[in-house]
């Protein structure tokens, strides 16, 4: 997109091309504005326009530019967060109705490809979170603990299983989560589109939105060519924020992720390296992620910018770190790199913002935006219908704060993922 390669990589290239989004021309009204066309916001125009209320949705470059076009594609349940810890963070009430939420997640997203046909290569076979040495280890160990204990189909896997499963790795273990599973994330955040224009959403591209105001019972959100006036403000910008309030703007942690993307696999290959089709991470603060596609390539991602100098430093990284756990891999490279943001949180928990009268905002994914996104934006849709007051949304209700040194803080975590990735495989 914008004629830049490193942008959306492997997944502009094998999507299924979106239909045309022109930009708004003129003023219009709707009863519901939505800003972002990423998993929330069209998931949220989706099951509006569904339940017949109009919709009109900006979004600044086309649909899937932000995280929703980039990131690894893998589905998960739940969030980094332990189980256990939600209660905690969120209170009684919040906490298990956020597990419970998220924890149905990938069904909720697999029924929608189901229904609406999308052709995104979904693979609902499970993921393998892989154990690094044994702290890594007790860590899913644990975690398969409090899953366990809420009826979730988790199995935790010793070295030897792990192995079989991936075709390759040292990893002490991994816990495989069968709810679980993984897509082609720009082709599924098109497909959850086309859905929302049959249903009579109007999704505008390349519509930046400038400002926004409140003008009497209104919303009014002003593009370069023209403005909306709606009842209804529904914020879905997430790390690719530049609209609305400053506090939104400034409540996350950038941190940069990039995947790179091995040729199609020869098949005798292809057959060695995870069997299952599963999607991979490990427990390393570094993390590292690797997963196939529908046509055999193994992508492969971690923490990191694609720009210079920094793209020779990661892409060196991630030839020595996949051929250590795929030696069958020695002599295949990368033949597509690309990389995006990722909005962390302090605490790692996703925020929800009334930022007025009938105005909502859902953000912080913190690298879950899959699941998340969808079923937020349902969550949205019902309440902007009239049926989930704000006490009965998934989330506690909070003021956007901005994160001290939040600059400061991403410059680290890049700087940091470039001297790992200097001196990490190197043996």
């Amino acid at each position: 997109m914008l004629n830049d390669p490193r942008s959306h990589g492997l997944w502009e290239k094998t999507a299924p091309p979106m239909p045309a989004t022109p930009p708004l021309a003129g003023p219009a009204e709707a009863d519901v504005v939505v800003v972002g066309g990423g998993f929330t916001g069209i998931s949220a125009a989706l099951h509006l326009a569904e339940a017949g209320r109009r919709v009109i949705l900006l979004e600044a470059v086309e649909v899937g530019f932000g995280a929703s076009g980039r990131n690894v594609g893998l589905v998960n349940a739940g969030l980094w967060t332990m189980p256990d810890e939600m209660p905690r963070a969120l209170g009684p009430v919040h906490g298990p109705r956020l597990l419970d939420l998220l924890g149905g997640a990938p069904a909720e997203v697999f029924a929608l490809v189901h229904r609406h046909g999308i052709d995104c290569e979904a693979v609902p076979n499970g993921t393998l979170h892989c154990a690094v040495g044994p702290a890594g280890l007790a860590e899913l160990a644990e975690r398969a603990r409090q899953w366990g204990r809420r009826g979730a189909p988790v199995t935790l896997l010793d070295a030897a299983e792990t192995r079989q499963r991936l075709g390759g790795g040292s990893y002490a273990g991994a816990l495989l989560d069968r709810r679980a599973g993984t897509l082609q994330p720009l082709a599924y955040v098109r497909g959850l589109a086309r859905a929302a224009l049959r249903a009579g959403a109007r999704i505008h591209g390349r519509s930046p939105v400038t400002g926004i105001s409140r003008q009497g019972p209104d919303w009014v959100a002003t593009t370069p060519g023209g403005r909306v006036r709606a009842p209804w403000l529904v914020l879905a910008t997430d790390a690719y924020n530049s609209a609305g309030p400053e506090g939104l703007r400034r409540e996350q942690v950038i941190l940069p992720y990039f995947n790179m993307a091995t040729p199609p696999l020869p098949e005798a290959i292809r057959a060695t390296i995870l069997p299952g089709r599963e999607g991979c991470w490990d427990t390393r603060p570094v993390l590292s992620s690797f997963r196939p596609d529908a046509a055999g390539r193994l992508v492969f991602g971690s923490v990191g910018q694609l720009t210079r100098p920094e793209f020779a430093v990661h892409r060196d990284w991630a030839l020595r770190a996949m051929h250590r756990i795929f030696p069958q891999l020695r002599g295949i490279g990368f033949e597509e790199h690309w990389f995006g943001r990722i909005g962390l949180t302090p605490d790692h928990l996703p925020r929800l913002h009334l930022p007025g009268p009938q105005a909502i905002s859902i953000s912080g994914y913190n690298g879950r935006g899959i699941g998340p996104g969808t079923v937020f934006g349902k969550a949205i849709a019902a309440h902007v219908l009239g049926e989930l007051s704000a006490e009965a949304l998934p989330l506690p209700v909070s003021e956007a704060r901005a994160v001290p040194l939040r600059w400061a803080k991403g410059l680290g975590y890049r700087a940091g993922a470039v001297a790992q990735h200097l001196l990490a495989d190197r043996l």
